[in-house]
């Protein structure tokens, strides 16, 4: 529901591999809409959810970093129908050293309220591992409340995140999604889920600046809380017995704030197999 904001350096108007690595926006991952229909009010379960996606293309808030390259994520949750929830994930990236960025571990308390259980939030905290020793986020806490039509066919949330460690930042993140069941029977279900979403944060832009009168540049820092990415999702989820299978297209629209100049759309595709475990039988 999620996807994490972050704090990034622009120098002239030109980004290195070093200054993207800052860019945090992988810090959070989308369960798939498989588990939707599981994790409803009044429903008792207990299982293991296990997946891994994999994306043709790296961007951050929508933005190229000047590398192709894919990334992997791993992640393996767990839910019970007291509302408690836990899951530990990372991202593993092509091209970038160290290729395994980090490692995340997150506690939370997933409900829903309402006599058609249309309401439902999630309060959480999440831990992070950087494999460089980064240290500006590496604290999370994380509320989400999120509203639907009694047939989960429509719906829409709000998430809020606080990042802090040595550096402190925070972003919201607007999605409403629309779920369209092509075809679903009682041992299989096809589905389409376009979503579009709106992601907001606090960032920091650094660059250099010269001065009319002297002969050297001196170091402006930007901090901004603005629209960075408007981001347009299709995918198409098969699930069957305990498979979940999605192939997804994804459409970045990213808003050039403080020093940017105009930034290109960017899009890419979406692979994702999970499974899960049904530990109440």
């Amino acid at each position: 529901m999620l996807t994490i904001a972050t704090s990034f350096c622009s120098y002239a108007q030109e980004r290195t591999d070093e200054d993207i690595d800052v860019i945090l926006d992988d810090l959070f991952f989308n369960d798939s809409q498989f588990l939707d229909e599981l994790i409803e009010g009044g429903n008792s379960y207990n299982f293991i959810y296990t997946s891994l996606a994999y994306n043709n293309n790296t961007y951050f808030s929508g933005r190229d970093s000047g590398t192709d390259q894919f990334n992997m994520i791993p992640q393996i949750s767990y839910y019970h129908s007291s509302g408690f929830n836990a899951s530990i994930s990372g991202v593993y990236y092509q091209n970038f050293d160290p290729h395994w960025d980090f490692t995340s571990v997150s506690l939370g308390y997933l409900n829903t309220l309402g006599k058609t259980n249309s309401f439902i939030y999630n309060f959480g905290y999440t831990k992070y591992f950087y494999s460089d020793d980064f240290d500006d986020f590496t604290n999370s806490i994380d509320l989400s409340i999120g509203l639907r039509n009694k047939k989960r066919t429509l719906g829409t949330s709000i998430a809020a995140s606080y990042l802090f460690g040595t550096d402190e930042s925070y972003q919201l993140v607007s999605s409403s999604f629309a779920r369209v069941n092509l075809v679903r029977k009682p041992n299989f279900a096809l589905r389409l889920r376009p979503t579009l979403s709106l992601i907001l944060a606090k960032q920091e832009f650094t660059y250099w600046q010269r001065f009319r009168t002297r002969p050297f540049l001196r170091t402006v820092v930007n901090t901004v809380f603005d629209l960075l990415n408007t981001q347009v999702s299709i995918p198409i989820n098969f699930t069957t017995k305990s498979w979940d299978f999605e192939l997804g297209y994804y459409l970045n629209i990213p808003n050039a704030v403080a020093n940017e100049s105009d930034l290109p759309t960017t899009s890419f595709f979406s692979l994702s197999i999970g499974y899960l475990f049904d530990l109440s039988k």
